[in-house]
């Protein structure tokens, strides 16, 4: 009798634990494209956050290379995750095919992979999470436009275009809404030829330096990313142009939120890279559910001037830092 009676209290323990087993949390691990920059930490506060949210139902690891540049050392990161075998994988790859290999041998594995930011020309992907940087290019033309108007000025001069990097599919996206736009809005503004700084502050300096001193009718700026904001942010500071030139950059950091404050950029225009990697780790876990996903999800973007920053959800979008718990 007391051995039946401790065997049906083993089994009724045994029986306990299957919840906890079965409730073990999914691994996930989120690929960012460069450490160096801000936005890329904003989008792991907010995959980070999603794991803290949920502790017994996700892990996530973070993984990134120093620099948007360094394109082979993020595809080695990629190929020792996929290696590690995670349950799911979270990317914003830098280059729309290098990745492509290590992506597809992962789904081969059994590891849904979701992207966040630039696409890739594959469609292994169970979802892809992005601002529509066609529609966010040609909102920087129309603010651009909106300044030069504040100002007084006729909408005819130069406009230089500074880009992170070539070849970048998201940029390109960037840019080509806003020639276009300006094309519509603006058709006398000359768009001068593009400059591409390799992702770097003191080089996106440099260049627009260079632009000032060749082309003393310039009339604004357009910046497609954070490094490249900040770098025509310090030309124009150094200038003492503050006010007196029109510039829009995307994206977020201290610097380029100092500048907008400061009257040196009018407006920077935001994505959601809080919102890119809080999703991304929720729609992995969908994903490993078996739920169909949507092939892509529109994350948004967000004009600001130094008349809405202040406004308590575009706080948020500014410094996702704040967020962090």
């Amino acid at each position: 009798m007391r051995k039946r009676v401790a065997i049906i209290v083993l089994l009724l323990f045994v029986i306990a634990l299957i919840p906890t087993f079965a409730q073990t949390p999914k691994r996930v691990a989120v690929i960012i494209k460069a450490t160096d920059s801000d936005f890329w930490q904003y989008v792991l506060v907010g995959a980070t956050n999603y794991a803290k949210e949920n502790p017994g139902k996700v892990v996530v690891t973070t993984y990134g290379p120093p620099s948007e540049a360094d394109i082979d050392k993020q595809v080695a990161i990629l190929e020792d995750v996929v290696n590690s075998k995670p349950d799911a994988i979270v990317i914003a790859s830098t280059s729309s095919d290098a990745t492509v290999p290590a992506i597809e041998r992962a789904v081969k594995l059994g590891i849904p992979v979701i992207t966040i930011d630039n696409k890739v020309n594959t469609n292994a992907v169970s979802s892809h999470l992005a601002t529509n940087n066609i529609k966010g290019g040609a909102l920087a033309a129309d603010m651009l436009v909106e300044r030069l108007k504040a100002m007084g000025k006729p909408l005819s001069g130069k406009v230089a275009l500074i880009s992170a990097m070539a070849g970048v599919q998201v940029l390109t996206d960037r840019d080509t809404g806003f020639l276009n736009r300006l094309k519509e809005v603006a058709p006398n503004l000359k768009v001068l030829p593009t400059r591409y700084i390799d992702n770097d502050i003191m080089k996106a300096l440099a260049a627009a330096e260079d632009l000032f001193t060749a082309n003393p009718d310039l009339v604004g700026f357009f910046a497609d990313n954070n490094h490249s904001g900040d770098g025509v942010a310090r030309a124009i500071k150094e200038r003492n142009l503050g006010g007196k030139i029109a510039a829009a950059a995307f994206d977020s950091d201290p610097e380029e939120v100092q500048a907008l404050s400061d009257g040196i950029l009018y407006a920077l225009i935001l994505q959601d890279p809080y919102g890119m990697g809080y999703k991304g780790v929720d729609s992995a876990l969908q994903a490993l559910a078996g739920k169909t996903l949507p092939a892509y999800v529109d994350t948004g973007a967000t004009a600001v001037t130094k008349a809405n920053m202040n406004e308590p959800k575009i706080k948020g979008l500014l410094d996702p830092m704040t967020l962090k718990k």
